[in-house]
């Protein structure tokens, strides 16, 4: 069969649900292709895949009525965030100084999903196809993806939502630059003995990679370990006891004992960047992990991708009447109006990330100094807040 909609999504994650509420939103009419997921979160357990989502992230779903729809209960806001060298640097941000409520706000993936689907099932002018896209053709007005039972979509534009390992990027023939960097992200979560009063804590521990602990609603905290590969594999052969001891041995006294919370088990995800050459083709465009992947020691991967949501939907649906949503035009005016805010985040987090993982001793002392230098520059520590709250100056 032959399917007509203004917007093709393929990719059925956060970013391509909210971008499919989004262009519904503006009027367009949206299939969003891929395999839908199942939520098996059960009781009262906590998932251990979490985001650091920022003001962008927050409006964006606030305005998709998703934000509102997820469970507050389970949503904690950060209102400081503590950051320390591996040689006595310390840069510290609250909530007060940046005249915010909150820094951020961390949430769970599976309760952000579970709003998105909610709201997906009430959004008029979205379809959701659970077929697997098998190929891609690109004419002068009109894209068409061809599914593997051989139902083919024909689209306007078609959004590539799809990951890091974007099949639609593959399809554009898009070349990318790309660095492993021997590190996994090590999750899991924890009760704490001392209460965390909305602080995410971050340690910069040199060869044993950086430590995070971001606040859970109540006196619970999730672990991001961004650690070298073998380290990884020690932890992940811990049991729960064990990963939480050597937590505790990073985090010294700040939250006191660390008692794991179901499920027990941590998980790790390995750590990359990469940097295609283009996030548009004729017809095509990248958004989220597709478009680009950073270290999470900034925790700004996902707010990456909502911001590209935000924009692109912004550009498509502001368009003048004359253009469809595909039209070159507008896919240049998405590329210029992402360039900076992409170029920036894998600057500073693929530059902190070779910075603090070199053991030299004169690059150790010149990057602790660094950290103390900004916590006591007014104006540098305003704009690094700025950015970081996704509203730079």
């Amino acid at each position: 069969m032959d399917f007509h909609s203004d917007i093709c999504i393929i990719g059925n994650g956060a970013i391509g649900k909210a971008a499919a509420l989004g262009f519904a939103r503006a009027g367009l009419d949206v299939i969003l292709l891929g395999p839908v997921r199942q939520e098996a979160m059960a009781g009262d357990a906590w998932d251990v895949r979490v985001y650091a989502l920022n003001h962008v992230a927050h409006g964006l779903l606030s305005e998709l009525r998703v934000w509102e729809a997820m469970d507050a209960a389970r949503i904690a806001p950060v209102d400081a965030m503590q950051v320390m060298g591996d040689a006595g640097g310390k840069l510290a941000f609250d909530a007060y100084a940046a005249r915010v409520a909150s820094l951020a706000w961390i949430v769970e993936d599976s309760n952000l999903n579970r709003a998105l689907d909610a709201a997906l099932q009430f959004a008029a002018g979205v379809r959701r196809m659970a077929g697997n896209a098998a190929a891609l053709q690109v004419d002068e007005d009109v894209a068409s993806v061809r599914l593997e039972n051989g139902d083919v979509v024909h689209a306007d534009l078609v959004v590539g939502a799809d990951g890091g390992q974007s099949w639609v990027r593959g399809q554009c023939d898009i070349g990318f630059d790309y660095r492993a960097y021997g590190q996994r992200a090590v999750v899991a979560n924890f009760s704490c003995e001392k209460p965390h009063r909305g602080k995410a804590w971050q340690w910069f521990t040199g060869e044993e990679g950086i430590v995070a602990l971001l606040p859970l609603p109540g006196e619970r905290v999730s672990l991001v370990w961004s650690a070298p590969d073998a380290l990884a594999d020690t932890l992940l052969a811990h049991d729960a006891e064990q990963l939480a001891a050597q937590v505790m041995r990073h985090s010294g006294a700040a939250l006191g004992k660390l008692t794991p919370l179901p499920p027990a088990q941590a998980k790790a995800f390995p750590l990359t960047l990469l940097r295609p050459h283009a996030i548009t083709a004729p017809r095509v465009v990248l958004v989220g992990d597709a478009a680009h992947v950073v270290h999470p020691l900034a925790g700004h991967g996902m707010n990456l991708g909502f911001a590209d949501v935000a924009s692109l939907v912004q550009i498509v649906g502001t368009r003048e009447a004359h253009r469809d949503c595909g039209d070159a035009r507008l896919l240049s005016r998405y590329a210029r109006a992402r360039k900076e805010d992409i170029l920036l985040m894998q600057l500073t987090t693929d530059g902190l990330e070779r910075l603090f993982s070199t053991a030299a001793s004169p690059l150790q002392a010149l990057r602790n100094a660094g950290l103390n230098v900004a916590d006591r520059a007014p104006f540098f520590k305003s704009r690094l807040i700025s950015h970081a709250l996704g509203k730079p100056q």
